[in-house]
This record gives structure tokens, sequence and C-alpha cells, in this order.
């Protein structure tokens, strides 16, 4: 049985916060930020550090002196930029097929079906999700592969699907990270006012004018919002392309090859996907989406 004198010490614990309110959010975010400094930041500081080393050619081994021979292998190598500029075009495809059609789907859940079967609607938008990585990307190679589905639908129109290569990696994605955008879509088009769209329409402007004045300026903050998930992920994604991706080569696959036979080239290949983030959130910053995340 514990004694008055061993519970004084936790009573005096537990009352600490009621005492201190300004003490609670601090004791709140101890352990979320103790995470994100010593995991995250942490481990981008090792990867930053990390790509000024050299690789010993003789011995494969890591040598740890200071150089920047691996950024400017970056800078001056034509493959290297080819593939980097190739990895942003595909991020910025995806991002740009997942809004046009994640536009029209948000509405028809948040503004056109019953309020019923809204919830409903939005499962079924969350359903890929529940499914794995794999099986949905192994599911795409099957159905672009030749004599697949895509074939099969496309035959009697004369055509046949994009088989395995950029168009199929950039559909892969789409499809992968499409919910990402409807969901802050549904969300905000669910909050904009019904008296506006009626305003908009009783002073003579048409469907389109009120999506281009109205609807468009209120939920871009929410797409842009959902276009950093669907960035990120197409950027930093390697598995996708080589499944479906044939040949084509994107940055991950690069920092992929390059861990056993050159980690300090890895590590500097790593910084570019960072680096790229980081400023396509500096550019959106000013449109309010980091406050919609």
């Amino acid at each position: 049985m514990p004694t008055d004198a061993g519970r004084r010490p936790s009573r005096r614990s537990a009352a600490v916060p009621r005492r201190r309110p300004r003490l609670r959010p601090a004791l709140l975010l101890t352990a979320p930020l103790l995470w994100l400094t010593v995991l995250y930041l942490g481990s981008l500081a090792v990867l930053f550090v990390s790509a000024f080393w050299t690789t010993d050619s003789f011995t494969s081994e890591v040598v740890k002196v200071w150089s920047t021979d691996n950024f400017q292998e970056l800078l001056t190598t034509p493959v290297y930029r080819q593939v980097a500029l190739r990895s942003v075009a595909v991020a910025l495809a995806v991002t740009v097929l997942c809004a046009v059609l994640a536009f029209p789907v948000a509405f028809c859940t948040a503004r056109v079906a019953p309020p019923r079967r809204r919830p409903v609607l939005v499962a079924a938008i969350l359903t890929p999700l529940w499914a794995s990585y794999l099986v949905k990307v192994y599911a795409w190679r099957l159905i672009l592969s030749e004599g697949g589905l895509a074939d099969w639908m496309l035959a009697p129109f004369g055509l046949h699907g994009p088989g395995y290569g950029l168009p199929a990696t950039v559909l892969t994605l789409t499809y992968l990270w499409l919910p990402y955008m409807i969901l802050p879509l549904h969300t905000a088009l669910e909050q904009v006012p019904a008296g506006l769209l009626d305003a908009s329409a009783d002073l003579g402007a048409r469907p389109g004018r009120t999506f281009r004045s109205v609807v468009l300026p209120l939920v871009l903050p929410s797409a842009a919002a959902g276009s950093v998930f669907t960035f990120s992920l197409s950027l930093g994604d390697y598995i996708t392309v080589q499944i479906v991706g044939g040949r084509t080569q994107l940055i991950g696959n690069l920092v992929y090859s390059h861990i056993d036979l050159d980690l300090p080239m890895a590590a500097a290949l790593g910084t570019v996907p960072v680096a790229v983030i980081v400023l396509y959130l500096l550019a959106i910053r000013r449109t309010g989406a980091l406050d919609n995340l």
C-alpha cells in the first residue's frame, strides 16, 4: 500500500499543469517536437552532411572528407539534370490531373448529392486508401499490360493502351493520390455559402462565370493544400515507376540505385526533392494553402 508520503510528489507533479496553464502546451508538444527534431530534422541533417562526403573508387568505402564533388557532378552531368526535370514535370502533371479530376467529383459530393448520401460518397472516395500500395500499382500493371483491360476497352475505337512508360507512371500516380486532392476540395466546397451561388445566379452570371469568380477563389487555398500532398508524394515516389514505368527513371530511382554503390552521391541526389519541395511550399505560401493543412 503506498503511503501518503509517496503520494505527495505525484500529486504535486500532477497539479503543476493546473497551477501553470502556460506549461500545458509545452508538455503536450514535447514528445512530437522531440520526434520531429531528432528523427526527422536530424535525419535530414545527416543526409545533407553525408552529401559532402566521397566514396573511394577502389574500396567503395565512404571517405568522410569535406568535398563538393557530388554536387558539381550533379549539376554538370546531363543525365542527372534530365532526370530531375523529368521528376518535377511528372509531379506537376500528376498535380494538375488530380485537380482537374477532383473538382467535379468534390462538387458532386459536396453540393449536388443529397446530404444523406454525402458520407457514403466520401467513404467510397477513401476506399482505395484502404488497399495496399503495391496491390494498387500491380493492378494497374495488369490493366496497362499488352492485351490487358486498357487494350480491350480501346480496341473498338482502333486504339491501344499506353503500355509501360512515362504516361503509365503519370496515370498510376494520379490514381494513387487523387483522394488527397478530393478531400480538401470537398471540405472547401461544402463550406461555400449557398447564398453566394444564388446571388451570382440572380445577378445573371452563368455557371462558368460563377465558378471562376465565386467558387474558385474560395476553394483555391484548399486545392493548393491538396497539391502539397500530390506533388510531394509524386516527386519522391520510385516504386511506381519501377513497376509501370518501363525504362523511365525518376529521381527516386537514382537515389535507390546509388545507395549501395555510392552513398554520398545518393545523399546528394536526395537533397534535390527536398529542395524542390521547400521551394514549392514557399511558392504556394501566399495562397493560404499552409493554413488549410
